[in-house]
């Protein structure tokens, strides 16, 4: 009996190293190395596999009726090479793949530097107003005015990049728009800055400034000197407040940049959510996004709000097949807002006291406008005479509390409205047109025609 389960399991073993070299074979082919050297490698070379085979070995020597010597004695030497080998420092490991030749990494448009379209840069002291760990008081300022500004004007302006800026002054901030620094200024935080808005009782000890929005003299006072200066008439604000009024001047002066085509198509699909008919048949079909564009641009380069975006579609889709100037169809839609623009310059039910042109004045410009277009040139003496009696006027106004608003014939709205808008941009010019019949105009000051 034990003689033929010995000689069945002999008979198996044949069949079991030739099942083994064929699987060692097989897996092996796909290598371009020799197979002998890689069993030799990783049997021979490889101290973990050594290791494992001394300490079976040395296991089959030590069971009753096992041939003890040769177990044992083939346990001793493969355990000594390991110990040897270990002993010398050596560590067989496979080679290492030959190292891929360096290759020149070619310019990708990933290597382009994106423009933040709106950014602020700050100096270091003033890195915990805007850092979200240190919850920065600017940065809830920030996200209210975007969204005041939207409420107010009727687009949402891009998002604001933050970031630090070491060139700056520890104090200094710096507002960016489309990478261009467009307004600077340096503020204290933990102090207060006492604004003087024309009419105070004293004055304060303190370093003396402006305010970076405004332009308006004012003083740092320590936090404790606040109800004081509130007192003799200052206006007291800490200083993230300054840099956020700052940064909401630029966001107001600057609207007409931040409205893109692609803010432009947000607005017509918001429209689009209640009106879909009137935008489907207005854009392409009647006027490129473009002109719309160009049109929205205007009227907010004039401070004119944009929220009534449903007016605004419905004139121009009248006018399309008349004209697609960008400026006649500004003029036909400043009609049609004419309500909300008047109600926006002078607030209420109250008479509209206005600035008006001297006849003789308004005679010239006419006659320049009917030769020259819109476009047309003013002599440049007339212009800077023009230019000085308009800033006497707004002060003169501001003095009396009353609107800055100079009220003119409508072929020359446009062309004085550009002539007046970086010399004077507090003064809005409204055309004749655009004043409700329920409005009464009085007339307050009179532009001549010589300083």
């Amino acid at each position: 009996m034990l003689l033929a389960i010995g000689d069945g399991l002999v008979a198996q073993i044949p069949a079991l190293v030739i099942s083994t070299a064929a699987g060692i074979v097989v897996s092996r082919v796909g290598s371009g190395a020799n197979v002998g050297g890689q069993i030799f490698d990783q049997l021979l070379r490889n101290n973990a596999a050594l290791a494992i085979t001394a300490s079976i070995l040395g296991v089959l020597g030590m069971l009753p009726g096992m041939p003890h010597a040769a177990f044992l004695l083939f346990a001793a030497l493969l355990g000594g090479v390991v110990w040897w080998r270990a002993r010398r420092g050596e560590r067989t490991v496979a080679p290492p793949p030959p190292a891929a030749p360096a290759e020149t990494l070619e310019v990708g448009w990933d290597d382009v530097a994106a423009v933040d379209p709106l950014g602020l840069e700050v100096g270091f002291r003033l890195v915990p107003l805007v850092d979200r760990a240190q919850d920065g008081d600017l940065l809830r300022r920030i996200k209210a005015i975007r969204k005041k500004f939207a409420q107010e004007i009727g687009f949402l302006p891009p998002a604001v990049h933050i970031r630090d800026n070491l060139e700056l002054k520890p104090n200094a901030y710096r507002i960016t728009l489309k990478g261009v620094d467009v307004a600077h200024g340096e503020i204290n935080p933990g102090m207060h800055l006492a604004i003087n808005p024309g009419r105070v009782a004293g004055a304060l000890p303190g370093p003396a400034t402006k305010d970076p929005a405004f332009g308006l003299p004012a003083v740092w006072i320590d936090t404790a000197a606040r109800e004081h200066a509130q007192s003799l008439g200052y206006t007291v604000v800490d200083a993230a407040t300054v840099a956020a009024t700052h940064l909401s001047q630029v966001l107001h002066s600057h609207a007409a940049e931040l409205l893109g085509r692609q803010e432009t198509q947000s607005l017509l699909d918001h429209l689009a959510k209640s009106a879909p008919k009137l935008v489907d048949e207005l854009v392409p079909k009647l006027v490129p996004l473009g002109t719309l564009q160009k049109v929205l641009q205007n009227l907010l380069a004039e401070q004119v709000a944009i929220r009534d975006l449903r007016t605004v579609c419905e004139t121009v889709a009248d006018c399309a097949l008349r004209t697609q100037e960008p400026g006649e169809l500004t003029a036909a839609v400043r009609r049609a807002l004419g309500r909300a623009i008047v109600q926006q310059a002078v607030p209420g039910p109250r008479d509209l006291e206005v600035i008006a042109l001297d006849a003789e004045l308004e005679h010239v410009l006419a006659q320049a406008v009917a030769s020259g277009g819109e476009h047309a040139a003013v002599e440049p003496g007339l212009a800077s005479s023009l230019l000085a009696q308009a800033a006497r006027a707004v002060e003169r106004q501001e003095t009396l509390g009353l609107p800055t608003v100079l009220l003119v014939p409508d072929r020359l709205r446009a062309p004085l409205a550009r002539l007046l808008r970086r010399a004077v941009p507090q003064l809005r010019v409204i055309a004749t047109s655009e004043v409700p019949d329920a409005r009464v105009v009085r007339v307050t000051t009179t532009l001549g025609g010589r300083a």
